[in-house]
């Protein structure tokens, strides 16, 4: 990913960014406070706007992605639902993101827009010490959207022995296994106790569990100690699944690892500045605080 980035400024003191986060519900993103912590780490400045828009068509996007690109932003963040929607409507998608088939950032670059996926190299460094402490078994994935394709994507290149992938959607589930195939053993099944049957590790990437929805996206007689639990889900950052898993003696990751480092990976690809992750992950965490209280 590195290759794609711009090359890192040498003077950022005085710089100013326009930034900002598409999709639904958003209001509780800790987007705006990461973002304009490292800018402000930096000597530089950031607005980092939010713009919540539900339901959204094909048309509505459009519109608002001529905005972005007129209106002065270094990029947008796109997260729920329309990380696979906005594909089709950008001039330029980097190969990784265009294989995952969703996209998590969009760089304003001359006019043009250029679609990344963050959340994939964000996954990537989050998960590599559980991933290797478990010795590379096999992984079950619960939801195939946007992005449980960026997570599928890390898995590989972290790689896993075999991801189990479910989905409501089944077709949804079998597209992803096909976009799978050469990179990472990957199999559907139509029950999610066939999917976590047996596996090191089992990740939720899907919207159960975040507010104000309080499901669980697998039973928690399904949880044990012998497994880790990973969440993409960081509103709250200890879901329901999260909560049974360490109750159950599970080594546990919240979101909010992923939503660190895409974060830092986004912003670079922003700015062309690099960021300190720890200021990142300070802004973070004092969002979290400011909304739900300590962390437990």
């Amino acid at each position: 990913m590195a290759a794609t980035m711009a090359t890192e400024r040498q003077s950022p003191a005085g710089a100013k960014f326009l930034m900002g986060l598409i999709g639904s519900p958003i209001a509780a993103s800790a987007a705006p406070a990461m973002h304009e912590a490292a800018a402000e780490a930096l000597g530089a400045r950031c607005h980092y706007q939010l713009i919540e828009i539900a339901g959204a068509d094909q048309a509505a996007l459009r519109s608002l992605l001529d905005g972005v690109r007129r209106l002065g932003f270094a990029g947008v963040n796109v997260t729920f639902p329309y990380k696979e929607a906005v594909l089709p409507l950008l001039d330029e998608i980097s190969p990784r993101a265009r294989d995952i088939g969703a996209i998590n950032t969009v760089v304003v670059r001359e006019g043009r827009l250029v679609g990344y996926n963050t959340d994939t190299s964000g996954f990537e460094r989050a998960a590599r010490d559980l991933v290797k402490s478990s010795g590379h078994g096999a992984v079950a994935l619960i939801g195939a959207g946007g992005v449980g394709k960026a997570i599928a994507f890390a898995l590989a290149s972290l790689g896993v022995a075999e991801l189990r992938i479910f989905d409501t959607d089944r077709a949804k589930a079998a597209q992803l296994a096909r976009q799978l195939e050469g990179r990472l053993a990957a199999r559907t099944g139509d029950r999610i106790e066939d999917a976590v049957d047996g596996v090191v590790g089992l990740i939720n990437g899907t919207p159960i569990g975040m507010l104000p929805d309080c499901g669980m996206p697998v039973h928690e007689s399904l949880l044990h100690s012998r497994m880790w639990v990973a969440d993409a889900v960081y509103t709250p950052l200890w879901t329901p699944l999260l909560t049974a898993a360490k109750a159950k003696g599970a080594a546990v990751m919240s979101g909010r690892d992923l939503a660190v480092f895409q974060a830092a990976d986004a912003f670079e690809l922003f700015t062309g500045l690099k960021p300190q992750v720890s200021a990142i992950g300070d802004a973070f965490d004092g969002a979290m605080a400011q909304r739900y209280g300590a962390a437990r």
